[in-house]
């Protein structure tokens, strides 16, 4: 999970948009669905690749990623639970469909229904499910909240300040982990000899 300090760098990075001197990374997959695709075109320009659709359910998921299968990069975000229930065991299924070796950035979802505040626990039982770097959160709620006109009147679906942000929020967070990883790796080598750099 994202650290508290690390949330509040990213969370007070939202405002800025992003330079275009920034080099994309190409390490970073994400799927969602239409909110995603909201934001599909400022994702892209961070370096991600993107596979979000209209109307799609938590539960397409897990099949999603073993259909991509190897051909996914060492971090894959999953946006889902917009449009109906998101059962534990498929949160699992897809953490596990990713594969041991990749990191899973949940993120969480705002949508003015019954099942967001649901859904939203159920995304913090499943990171709390695995290992702290192997499964992190998003809270896409929580930044959202504090800036309504990021929203089109639905208050879900994302006006352009609304797609900056969430890309930038997304960014920020695999960076971050990715940063994280790389400092561990560096200490450890230190203490080893051994030098082991995650992606």
């Amino acid at each position: 999970m994202l650290t508290a300090a690390a949330a509040l760098a990213v969370l007070g990075s939202l405002a800025m948009p992003a330079t275009a001197s920034a080099a994309p990374s190409h390490d970073r997959y994400a799927i969602g669905d239409s909110v995603m695709l909201g934001a599909k075109g400022d994702l892209q320009k961070s370096g991600f690749g993107v596979d979000a659709t209209e109307s799609r359910q938590a539960y397409k998921g897990p099949s999603i990623l073993r259909q991509r299968g190897a051909r996914l990069p060492a971090n894959v975000v999953v946006h889902l639970g917009t449009n109906g229930t998101y059962p534990l065991a498929t949160c699992k299924a897809l953490v596990k469909a990713a594969g041991p070796d990749r990191r899973v950035f949940l993120v969480t979802v705002h949508v003015p229904r019954s099942w967001e505040k649901s859904n939203n626990a159920v995304i913090r039982h499943c990171d709390e499910a695995f290992a702290a770097d192997r499964v992190h959160v998003v809270d896409w709620d929580r930044a959202v909240s504090t800036h309504p006109k990021w929203l089109y009147g639905d208050g879900t679906h994302l006006r352009p300040a609304g797609s900056a942000a969430f890309a930038s929020l997304l960014d920020g967070a695999v960076t971050g982990a990715v940063a994280d990883a790389r400092a561990a790796a560096l200490a450890s080598a230190a203490g080893t000899g051994k030098a082991g750099l995650q992606p």
